[in-house]
């Protein structure tokens, strides 16, 4: 009976594992997609950083690192939807965490 329970919560670890990973993948393609739309396709999506139970909601607040040029920015992103499950996935944007400007001197 023990090594049963132990194979499932592997299994299940490495279920929700996998859930976790393409969920950051799913919603960097929502993100991108969401930018070409609007004609920001100079716009790179550099990282994703979400909590632990994203993947299992329905609602979650992500952080999106940004580059445009010399600008680097950090949004704050609400997904309502689930990226990997459902159909539709709404984004909004709740606010600017960090820019950075970098000034080059060109040599």
């Amino acid at each position: 009976m023990g090594r049963f329970v132990f194979t499932l919560a592997v299994l299940a670890g490495l279920l929700y594992g996998g859930v976790y990973f393409y969920y950051g993948h799913a919603a960097q393609q929502a993100i991108e997609e969401a930018l070409e739309a609007r004609g920001l396709t100079a716009v790179e999506v550099e990282s994703i950083d979400y909590g632990l139970l994203a993947p299992v909601s329905q609602e979650a607040d992500i952080a999106v690192n940004i580059r445009y040029r010399g600008a680097e920015a950090t949004l704050d992103i609400r997904v309502i939807g689930h990226p990997v499950f459902s159909d539709e996935v709404r984004l909004e944007l709740d606010g600017l965490q960090a820019l950075r400007l970098s000034i080059g001197l060109g040599g």
